[in-house]
């Protein structure tokens, strides 16, 4: 074998090749991640999550609240939500220095997050917004001022792996199909997967199923880390739309899901295909406890 198809059999053997100056790239993306984690507005802001009754649910500072809101940042009585039939209307009490969509609260019917944008109520440092779950619907506070935000210290990696940047052969299927995706509320919903990617890790033959997410694909997924090393129930990782029969899956920016910040959030669930029978010791670790 001459130097030149010796070389060009090297170049087939390898795996994967990476863009130069990854590691300075993962390290940016990194940074950024974590700069929005700080920022106001992020997963670290949420405070609470009320489910709502029919009828009425008061909300305000005062313990005997249906909402209950921290005191130094809300007046006793706010007001209330009205849920009847699955829409929510707001009450503001007379006198109340609440916005509504950054104009004074009134009487207002209140659209949720799904399919969103949802209407925003807000008092000093608190936002609150609906919320619909399955049959579930509820009110999500975000505080600026949380302790999650001003507390945090930053996430922990596993060290940057060129290896786990990953060319999976993608394979769409005919017609898109539709997944159920469980949440840790036991709520099951039905999610639209274009096709699958298949690649090889540690020797073995994987294969996920992403959803569509914007112009994303959205993987949903579990390793053998999980519970150790990372969070328990799993991992996420995006990755742009296939081209020419390839997807780029890049384990080093796996990321946590929310309900890793914050007890108040009802995060996606790996499907059982996507629970891999694999270490992959990539992307971001645990977060705190």
């Amino acid at each position: 074998m001459d130097v030149l198809h010796f070389i060009l059999a090297i170049l087939f053997l390898l795996p994967q090749v990476q863009p130069p100056f990854y590691e300075d790239e993962i390290a940016l993306w990194r940074r950024e991640r974590q700069a929005m984690l700080k920022a106001e507005g992020s997963w670290l802001d949420v405070a609470g999550l009320f489910w709502l009754k029919p009828g009425a649910n008061t909300v305000g500072a005062d313990p005997a609240s249906d909402i209950v809101l921290p005191k130094d940042s809300a007046p006793p009585v706010l007001g209330r939500f009205l849920l009847e039939n699955e829409e929510v209307v707001f009450e503001p009490r007379h006198g109340a220095a609440a916005t509504l969509n950054s104009a004074p609260a009134t009487r207002h019917g209140m659209k949720a997050d799904v399919p969103g944008p949802p209407d925003i109520l807000g008092i000093n440092s608190l936002t609150l917004f609906v919320i619909r779950r399955g049959n579930r619907t509820g009110i999500r506070l975000k505080d600026a001022n949380s302790t999650a935000r001003r507390s945090f210290a930053g996430l922990k990696y596993f060290p940057i792996r060129p290896a786990f940047r990953l060319k999976a052969k993608y394979t769409p299927y005919d017609q898109p199909r539709r997944i159920p995706i469980a949440n840790i509320l036991g709520d099951t919903n039905d999610d639209v997967t274009p096709g699958y990617v298949e690649f090889n890790l540690g020797g073995k033959r994987c294969r996920m199923e992403p959803v569509l997410e914007g112009a994303e694909l959205f993987f949903i997924f579990k390793d053998k880390t999980a519970g150790r090393e990372t969070y328990p129930a799993g991992r996420y990782v995006y990755a742009e739309l296939p081209k020419a029969g390839e997807v780029i899956l890049d384990f080093n920016k796996a990321i946590n899901p929310p309900c890793a910040f914050t007890p108040f959030a009802t995060c996606p669930l790996p499907p059982r295909q996507n629970r891999l029978a694999v270490r992959i010791e990539a992307g971001e670790m645990t977060y705190g406890h």
